[in-house]
């Protein structure tokens, strides 16, 4: 991939890409559990209500990847623990995209003050597994047969940096 990408914050008006990006695993693949793909006005929705970091990455005035941090749990003890989302258009994979913007997230949530990021990954996922250990995750743990899809069971995979 060149220099011809920018990382930004996401706008409303970015929802139907990430609407795009995001439906196309929810039908072809087993990253997200979601089992119907989710309409534009409820990305907007979520944009809406996010208190942590949205980023896009846009090509050519496409925005190709987002990535995103969401509370982990609602009790007050865990506001400083979130877990991140990372999802790259099937086009634009393995090409260092998600690896860029993932590093930025990162950056922007150890300036928010955020303790400890976490990471779920269905598996079998190899490249996102890799990934996480490259970006200094550690893996603790996998949750057995916890998700179904496909008429199969998912085993999920938990990823955590602490980044102070």
């Amino acid at each position: 991939m060149d220099a011809c990408f920018e990382i930004r914050d996401a706008h409303l008006d970015d929802a139907e890409a990430i609407a795009e990006i995001y439906n196309h695993f929810v039908l072809h693949s087993i990253v997200t559990f979601d089992l119907e793909p989710k309409s534009v006005e409820k990305v907007r929705d979520e944009l809406r209500e996010g208190s942590l970091p949205w980023l896009v990455c846009v090509y050519e005035e496409r925005v190709i990847a987002y990535s995103y941090a969401s509370a982990w749990k609602s009790r007050c003890a865990y506001e400083h623990t979130v877990e991140s989302t990372l999802y790259v258009s099937s086009e634009f994979g393995r090409r260092g995209i998600g690896w860029q913007l993932y590093t930025e997230l990162l950056a922007r949530l150890a300036d928010a003050g955020v303790h400890t990021v976490l990471g779920g990954i269905s598996v079998p996922n190899d490249p996102s597994s890799a990934m996480h250990k490259k970006l200094g995750f550690e893996l603790i743990g996998t949750m057995r047969e916890v998700g179904r899809k496909f008429d199969r069971w998912i085993d999920v995979e938990y990823w955590q940096k602490k980044l102070s």
